[in-house]
């Protein structure tokens, strides 16, 4: 079997979320979806310069999951979400406060925007954004 035929069913397996919506149908998320979420919460963080690997939300509007590469990672399964978010954080910003508010952030957006539990949510600090 090809790579990209391999990967479509991949992609068609790891969609995890269904849900029936007033019995018209269901409704499935797929894994992509709750990268993007995560990514995009973790950004709505004053304190978060960008995701390691120098994407901001700009970047992120323009390549997408591409873009994130290794540095945001989401496992969702059908008992909740585990992630992990590799982040660098703006000169001056308390480690602790400010990873414990990306925490709250991603579990919220994740648990309000797709219904599914959060488990996990693993921060890695990458590095330091110096003002310019």
């Amino acid at each position: 079997m090809y790579a990209a035929g391999r990967n479509r069913m991949e992609q068609e397996k790891n969609i995890k979320k269904e849900a029936e919506t007033a019995g018209i149908g269901t409704v499935k998320i797929a894994d992509d979806v709750v990268t993007l979420i995560v990514a995009y919460a973790a950004l709505d963080v004053d304190g978060v310069a960008y995701i390691a690997g120098n994407v901001d939300r700009a970047g992120l509007s323009k390549g997408g999951i591409r873009r994130l590469g290794r540095n945001v990672k989401c496992e969702v399964s059908k008992d909740g979400v585990k992630a992990e978010i590799s982040i660098i954080i703006s000169y001056g910003s308390n480690i602790p406060e400010t990873s414990s508010k990306v925490q709250k952030r991603i579990k919220s957006a994740v648990e309000s925007m797709t219904g599914l539990s959060v488990l996990d949510v693993n921060i890695r600090i990458s590095g330091i954004a110096m003002a310019e």
